[in-house]
């Protein structure tokens, strides 16, 4: 088989990639209002068209809202009034964040741990880069940094939700604070977990 021959076969056993970056067409959110609470009826379609966990946009959902909610049967059930706008730009964010290769701009991505930090792999041109921060790898710290139910805890408001709650770090989790402002120490009761998402009620500003 002559050169040109075998070049002309191996490119047709190369697989196609669509680099046009318009392939990502996510649908529009859904929003329902539910008393005092707004679900979110097509996060599974959404969460399917990414190829992401539905589980993990919908943590992502709460933490961008500042709210606490529910996932049931592919539907996230949010604390509060929102619209479809609002689960729209958080999506978006999502997409940035989770989806969108930060080097050629496609989507064709993976979400893969490596030393326990979550990095988002490029099938379309090979990148590789951390979606959020190293983690500590003390266990000494990372026992420091737990957050339990039931416990009462020191925090420094940082920043502050879309519904106007105080917004804490600590160690891996993100902990909402109603009436708290950002720059107060306060004295916060953990009334409950939901994975990295922690949400107290203030007992007391220093």
């Amino acid at each position: 088989m002559d050169y040109e021959s075998s070049l002309d076969r191996a490119i047709e056993n190369v697989p196609d990639i669509d680099s046009s970056g318009e392939r990502l067409s996510v649908p529009d959110a859904e929003a329902q209002k539910d008393g005092a609470f707004t679900r979110l009826t097509n996060l599974d379609d959404v969460a399917d068209t990414l190829s992401r966990e539905t589980d993990h946009v919908h943590r992502f959902v709460q933490r961008e809202l500042g709210t606490n909610g529910k996932l049931e049967e592919g539907v996230g059930r949010y604390n509060g009034s929102f619209s479809g706008s609002d689960f729209d730009a958080t999506i978006e964010s999502y997409v940035e964040t989770y989806v969108i290769c930060g080097e050629c701009g496609l989507p064709d991505t993976r979400l893969v741990t490596e030393d326990r930090t979550p990095m988002l792999r490029c099938d379309a041109c090979g990148a590789f880069r951390p979606v959020s921060k190293q983690r500590r790898s003390s266990q000494q710290q990372q026992q420091h940094d737990a957050i339990e139910e039931g416990k009462t805890y020191t925090l420094e408001i940082t920043s502050t939700g879309r519904k106007g709650d105080g917004v804490a770090e600590r160690g891996e989790y993100t902990v909402f604070v109603p009436g708290a402002q950002e720059g107060d120490i306060v004295e916060a009761y953990i009334d409950n977990v939901s994975g990295s998402l922690a949400f107290a009620r203030l007992e007391s500003k220093q």
